[in-house]
């Protein structure tokens, strides 16, 4: 299988929470576009949709990865609607959101958790956790996430789907504390199962999406 990833120029190369991935298929080819945006959910989902309708490529996957931080409930629930009804039998759009941040990803690869607390709490619960593992206190762009939680992703899938069973019929705004990066992990290790994606790629994609 070959794999390729392109980031393009609006991408800075480190973690940003408003990004869009691209994933081609074709003849055995697997290829990631990678964007990074400033722009809120909205916006984001409709330069998405633009991008696939003005691109010569047939894109299989389309994920739109946000944070809902402290949008209006109705932005937050109308992406995931759109992902969802704009999808077709040739292009699908996840709506890869978190609620409040991606910050909780992090921290179910050490406890699970489901506490509705502010997305300013979840830093001195993260570097808690991070202390006592004795990898430091966190910072946001940190370049060594991917290696400290690639080891505990089994535990964040774990406690992620139970935080999502609990959110069961919830919508996004709702779920308080809630994610959909989950999503994307549960692909990425699909992958690694099949032996689809070499070290260096899936670890590229990984620290770009903050998994």
């Amino acid at each position: 299988m070959d794999i390729r990833i392109d980031s393009h120029d609006n991408w800075n190369g480190g973690i940003d929470y408003w990004t869009i991935v691209f994933i081609l298929e074709y003849r055995g080819r697997i290829q990631l576009d990678i964007y990074g945006e400033g722009q809120n959910m909205l916006s984001l989902f409709d330069k998405a949709r633009n991008h696939v309708q003005c691109s010569s490529n047939v894109y299989k996957h389309v994920w739109i990865v946000y944070d809902t931080d402290d949008f209006p409930q109705k932005h937050i629930n109308r992406t995931a609607e759109l992902c969802e009804q704009s999808s077709t039998e040739e292009t699908e759009y996840h709506a890869i959101w978190s609620n409040q941040c991606i910050e909780l990803w992090f921290l179910l690869h050490f406890s699970y958790f489901q506490s509705d607390i502010h997305r300013k709490e979840y830093w001195p619960k993260l570097s808690e956790c991070m202390t006592m593992y004795g990898f430091g206190t966190y910072s946001k762009g940190r370049e060594d996430m991917y290696s400290i939680l690639e080891p505990y992703m089994d535990d964040a899938i774990r406690n992620a789907r139970k935080l999502d069973a609990v959110n069961q019929g919830r919508t996004p705004a709702m779920s308080t504390p809630g994610t959909y990066v989950l999503e994307v992990a549960e692909v990425e290790n699909l992958f690694l199962v099949e032996e689809l994606l070499v070290e260096e790629p899936i670890k590229e994609m990984s620290t770009a999406l903050g998994l």
